[in-house]
């Protein structure tokens, strides 16, 4: 079975840098896509970045185009978000979520077959 690990979060000043990493254990197939999505409170949640495999294209949620960047490690299911420049609105729970298989709707939440537990990033002003 599938199953998603986070970690790399934590609290950060505003303009600062954070990476969060996703492992991946039970893919035994591809094409597959990887995703962030994040949930602030009171808030939907909201698509942050995705990658597929194995192209490897990329798509970005507008509030974090030219900020975040996602990106795989080539020897194992692995999954990065290197955020910079982050601001008190990204503060939000980062989870990490994955698909088989790939279509258009890659914002939608419930394209995504498994998630991760999440992990908190806060930003602080």
């Amino acid at each position: 079975q599938v199953q998603l690990v986070e970690s790399g979060g934590g609290l950060v000043q505003a303009g600062g840098s954070l990476r969060l990493s996703c492992l991946a254990s039970g893919l035994s197939s591809s094409p597959y896509a990887m995703a962030w999505f994040r949930q602030a409170p009171g808030k939907e949640r909201e698509f942050v970045a995705v990658i597929t495999w194995p192209t490897f294209i990329t798509y970005y949620g507008d509030s974090v185009k030219g900020r975040f960047s996602i990106s795989r490690d080539t020897g194992k299911n692995m999954v990065y978000l290197q955020m910079n420049s982050l601001k008190p609105e990204d503060t939000a729970v980062y989870y990490c979520a994955c698909r088989k298989g790939w279509n258009s709707d890659y914002k939608r939440d419930w394209e995504y077959d498994y998630w991760g537990q999440g992990t908190q990033v806060t930003v602080s002003s």
